[in-house]
């Protein structure tokens, strides 16, 4: 299967919102489009600013205890005619477990499928895979490491970070050719 890959800079919630909305505008129905990345990397974001702009008017919530939420798109031009559905496979354990889901079924059927924690599985055939990474500065992490009398609830330095990441995103297969310039040429604010 052939691979492009794209290699961006968010340096905000609102920029990995910005990014999602990208994606969001070229996806199609029978898309799957796969969100890695470790705990905390972003992936619910990059799903509520997908689904903001898709379309969906319910909040996008992580569906980890649930493993599938499904939105229907209530505004917009896909209005009705296409679900977004947002998965979670970070509780399974078996390859079984997720064919249960029938998330390519969930596709096929006039469906764009985000799975979150989907890099652990190799079956999704054609898909977009989005990895994102979070940036903690290195200044910041040595500052938390050098300040033990910290005020334990003070937050303000995750808030400074406001979500900084670093994105991959690669096709895998042909189902993004077509789409690929569109693609980058979206992007291209982000790129690194």
């Amino acid at each position: 299967m052939s691979t492009r890959s794209l290699s961006l800079h968010s340096a905000s919630i609102a920029e990995t919102h910005a990014i999602a909305a990208v994606v969001a505008e070229l996806s199609r129905p029978g898309d799957i489009i796969v969100l890695a990345g470790e705990m905390g990397a972003g992936k619910t974001a990059f799903a509520q600013g997908f689904g903001t702009a898709i379309g969906v008017t319910d909040r996008v919530t992580s569906p980890t205890f649930t493993l599938v939420h499904s939105y229907p798109i209530e505004s917009g031009p896909r209005a009705g005619k296409v679900t977004l559905h947002h998965a979670d496979l970070y509780r399974l354990e078996r390859t079984g477990e997720v064919a249960d889901l029938a998330l390519r079924e969930l596709a096929e059927f006039s469906g764009i499928v985000l799975v979150e924690w989907g890099d652990v599985v190799d079956m999704f055939g054609e898909h977009l895979v989005v990895h994102l990474d979070s940036e903690i500065p290195d200044d910041l992490d040595a500052d938390a490491d050098a300040d033990t009398t910290a005020d334990p609830d003070d937050d303000s330095d995750v808030l400074a970070l406001d979500g900084a990441r670093h994105i991959e995103i690669d096709a895998v297969g042909a189902g993004w050719a077509g789409r690929w310039a569109r693609l980058m040429s979206g992007l291209e604010p982000f790129e690194c």
